[in-house]
């Protein structure tokens, strides 16, 4: 077995573990500083809201040897706006400028004509009016709080109304985190953007939910036991599913990371960053939520509950009563209740090596 097979299975048997939950307030306050971060960027800087949104024009040029610096200089001088230029695979470019009529058009792309020494009916000029990506935001708008929805009522009837509340601020917290990244770092906002926004959500509730599946099967039953509290309970199903949410976030990120850095940087495609760099962020943030927000923030809604408050208040005074006894006698009743802490978290009792199958042996050897 490899040495993080070895880890996770350890993690998953409780044999070692991390105190993600009694640490919860320095990841609270992690995240909301994060956070902050990002709602500021957004306020001060805005988001950079692609021709899609605001509308403009879009020329393609055919082959030229005129670099994207240049055309960019030339494109913002004839129009009197920021320009966007690209330079496309048949060694063409596209040149996308926001706030621009049909007269303006029209005047742009002689003058561009004019530069580039080219024709100008070889540059082919296209107006986008901002009402198609009013649209698609509104429906993007309307998609995205019909699947909040959904998850909570969902979450809410396959587990329980606390978990559909900690899942629903986990996917808030990721898409302001996301959203504020955009604004900080300059990116354009296209429909693919919004597909990213989308699309990572689902990646964000699955963690969330095998963490959840989890807990639930480990908490069933846990007040008819004194050993462990419910933060105790989800610290260590937290743990068991650890090296399974790393390994599926890690994979995930690996191809995404290649259409960021790869295709949008080396190689200057950069229509891959508006899809890619949400999907990275938030593919970031999702399992971050997953593990030091969701959870923790479960616990926190339980030991609430009365049931809860007793069942810690039990915990507490049979500790402090082995505590009394001294440390052997502590450790005597640790050996003696294995089994049943190993049945509140969801595992299978194993018999002690000197009672295998029911029968007592002596460990030395075979009758």
């Amino acid at each position: 077995m490899s040495r993080l097979g070895n880890i996770g299975a350890r993690l998953y048997r409780g044999e070692v573990g991390y105190d993600f939950v009694a640490k919860r307030k320095i990841w609270y306050g992690v995240s909301i500083l994060i956070t902050i971060v990002a709602i500021v960027g957004l306020a001060v800087r805005g988001l950079n809201m692609g021709i899609e949104f605001s509308g403009g024009a879009v020329f393609t040029t055919p082959k030229t040897t005129v670099s994207a610096a240049h055309a960019q200089e030339k494109a913002e001088k004839a129009s009197g706006h920021d320009a966007i230029v690209q330079k496309l695979g048949n060694g063409g470019l596209r040149i996308q400028i926001t706030d621009v009529g049909t007269e303006k058009s029209d005047q742009i792309r002689e003058e561009l004509a004019k530069d580039f020494k080219l024709s100008s009916q070889s540059i082919n000029a296209e107006l986008v009016g901002p009402s198609w990506g009013e649209q698609i935001a509104n429906k993007a708008w309307l998609g995205l709080g019909i699947f909040m929805a959904l998850v909570v009522v969902y979450l809410a009837i396959a587990f329980e109304w606390r978990m559909a509340v900690a899942a629903l601020i986990a996917l808030v917290h990721d898409l302001t985190i996301t959203v504020g990244i955009y604004a900080l770092v300059g990116f354009e906002v296209t429909p693919g953007t919004v597909i990213g926004l989308l699309t990572i959500l689902g990646y964000s509730l699955y963690d969330t939910v095998v963490v959840f599946d989890g807990l639930k099967e480990a908490s069933r039953g846990i007040t008819k036991q004194t050993r462990w509290t419910y933060s105790e309970i989800a610290n260590r199903s937290l743990n068991a599913t650890l090296v399974r949410s790393i390994n599926t976030t890690v994979v995930a990120l690996l191809p995404v990371a290649g259409l960021l850095f790869i295709g949008g940087g080396f190689l200057g495609a950069g229509m891959l960053n508006d899809i890619s760099l949400s999907l990275f962020v938030g593919l970031a943030a999702g399992a971050y939520s997953s593990i030091f927000i969701a959870t923790p923030l479960v616990a926190d809604l339980k030991e609430r509950d009365p049931k809860m408050k007793a069942l810690a208040k039990r915990v507490r005074a049979k500790r402090a009563a082995a505590a009394a006894k001294g440390g052997d006698a502590l450790a005597e009743d640790e050996a003696h209740g294995a089994g049943e802490a190993a049945g509140v978290v969801g595992q299978r009792a194993q018999p002690a090596s000197g009672d295998r199958g029911g029968r007592n042996r002596p460990s030395g050897g075979r009758r």
